[in-house]
């Protein structure tokens, strides 16, 4: 049986690249990223661990540094980090792209909702309806054709 690490110096350095394009693409598109009402475009990378399990450790480390850099403090920090961590474990696990798409929507409806509805005196439900809205229209209108245009282009066989 074939002994695989999984931090290997490649995979290290392709989940630092996914937290710098999930950070770059974050501060791009500042002034729409942070807010009780976002669209964070950069969540469409979100669906990557479907198809790249180095994307968890990448997808965790861009949404910490973009939450330091910008949002509402520690508490976005810890919680919107770790709700992004336990979407993309959940992601990497589903069998298909369509089901793929739905950890990062409901998690952070949930989780980010939750969190910014205290702390922008937002109405609960109406805080998680915004999140949740904007990663469904992230994740299933750019996420899922980014993630079926790799899975056909085959680039990923260059990089394994």
């Amino acid at each position: 049986m074939e002994n695989k690490r999984f931090f290997t110096t490649h995979r290290i350095a392709l989940s630092a690249l996914i937290a710098a394009l999930y950070t770059g693409i974050t501060f791009v598109l500042a002034p729409i990223s942070f807010g009780p009402v976002q669209f964070r475009v950069s969540e469409a990378l979100t669906l990557l661990p479907f198809c790249l399990p180095e994307a968890v450790p990448g997808l965790f480390i861009g949404c910490l540094v973009s939450n330091m850099l910008g949002g509402f403090g520690l508490t976005d920090i810890v919680l919107g980090s770790a709700a992004t961590l336990a979407a993309a474990w959940m992601t990497a696990k589903m069998p298909n792209v369509w089901l793929a798409a739905l950890p990062p929507v409901v998690v952070n409806a949930v989780v980010v909702g939750a969190y910014i509805a205290v702390l922008s005196a937002t109405p609960m439900l109406l805080s998680m309806l915004y999140i949740g809205v904007s990663q469904a229209v992230i994740c299933y209108a750019i996420g899922i054709p980014l993630i079926l245009y790799i899975k056909r282009s085959k680039i990923l066989e260059k990089y394994r």
